[in-house]
């Protein structure tokens, strides 16, 4: 007579777990949705001031007609402004009565005018040397001649002139009661911009 087979025995202990199996081939795969945003980072060092806008200085030195710059300014010579209208601070000021020291180095806006009675031409001058861009003149006729430039400084303490320049023929008159009985005024107005 056969045997009837006994109960089940109980289950073996698991096996080890096999290796990965091959990245499934679907083009196109759909893209998973996007992740929820991180946390925001901890805010970053606050950055140097800036430089200060605006302006940062000026001075307006002038000049009477008569009785200031009486006599003709010569080719090579400078032209006086001798008297003092309103200043700032103390980076713009006089060194004689055609020189002015620009104290910091920076940028200056420089505006000048000066009636005249000859034909004739003024340049600025930066420490003796003529900045050839500034050169404005007139061929004809008794007028102002008006100039304006911006002149960067390299050095402290630099010097600017407004000069009738050298090799030029003629010397210049400052024309005294230009248009009318009162005295004409020249202007030198410069204004530190950085």
């Amino acid at each position: 007579m056969g045997r009837l087979p006994g109960p089940p025995g109980p289950p073996g202990p698991q096996g080890p777990q096999g290796p990965p199996g091959p990245q499934g081939v679907c083009p196109p795969c759909p893209t998973g949705p996007p992740g929820p945003q991180g946390a925001a980072g901890p805010a970053g060092a606050t950055g140097a001031t800036g430089a200060a806008g605006g302006v940062l200085g000026f001075a307006d030195f002038f000049a009477l007609m008569p009785p200031d710059n009486a006599a003709t300014v010569a080719p090579g010579t400078d032209v006086s402004f001798p008297q003092n209208g309103p200043t700032s601070g103390a980076a713009i000021v006089r060194t004689g009565p055609s020189t002015f020291s620009l104290s910091a180095i920076g940028t200056y806006q420089v505006l000048f005018q000066v009636s005249v009675s000859e034909a004739g031409q003024l340049i600025l001058t930066l420490n003796g040397a003529d900045l050839a861009y500034t050169v404005v003149g007139r061929a004809t006729g008794t007028s102002q001649i008006v100039g304006m430039a911006l002149v960067q400084t390299t050095a402290i303490n630099s010097i600017l002139t407004v000069r009738n320049p050298a090799g030029n023929a003629a010397a210049l008159t400052i024309t005294p009661l230009a248009g009318g009985t009162r005295p004409v005024s020249a202007h030198l107005v410069i204004t530190r911009l950085a």
